[in-house]
């Protein structure tokens, strides 16, 4: 029923379905590309299809949450053919982290469930993966803190170049203004 006072016959039951936003959590272990395994903390969110809440209680149930959402949410983070690569997530959680594994899982259209986006709350790599990946991008800091250092060293030995071609022009014209001065005096 839509919004509103509606006249309810006393002797039909009826079932009171949400059609808020709600949120599934779901923790899993899944193995990466690289044969590790990597603990993700995700989030699901989605709504009843308003039209269609009558037809969920019908064909799945009041608990459509445990029956359809929570394994299709399971299936699309642990889907084997989209193996994480843990240097990629691990970037993607530090700036911002929604992920999507996919809406192959769901048909929102068929199911009256509209499904937004599959979010990352939390990842715990391995410690040696973790470790690794802190080096290395402490190696990149390195390198580029380098490059700088190069760079501003190159810039100072240009600086010292066009210091001494000013000296270097400054003692050739000194002798000669000096000797034609001292040649003015002797006339």
């Amino acid at each position: 029923m839509s919004e509103g006072i509606h006249l309810v016959n006393p002797f039909k039951v009826n079932h009171e379905m949400s059609i808020r936003t709600q949120e599934v959590k779901e923790s899993a272990s899944v193995p990466s590309s690289e044969g590790l395994v990597i603990n993700l903390d995700t989030s699901m969110i989605f709504h009843l299809n308003p039209q269609k809440a009558a037809e969920v209680y019908q064909k799945i149930g009041p608990n459509y949450i445990a029956v359809l959402i929570e394994p299709n949410l399971r299936a699309a983070i642990r889907n084997p053919r989209r193996l994480i690569q843990p240097t990629r997530l691990h970037r993607r959680t530090r700036n911002g982290g929604e992920a999507d594994f996919g809406s192959a899982y769901f048909a929102p259209g068929n199911t009256g469930i509209c499904r937004g986006s599959i979010l990352l709350r939390d990842i715990q790599l391995p410690a040696t993966l973790k470790a690794s990946i802190e080096a290395k991008q402490q190696a990149e800091q390195e390198a580029l803190a380098m490059s700088f250092r190069l760079q501003k060293e190159k810039q100072e030995a240009e600086r010292k170049r066009i210091e001494a071609q000013g000296i270097r022009d400054f003692q050739q014209i000194v002798p000669r203004a000096s000797a034609s001065a001292a040649g003015v005096e002797r006339h």
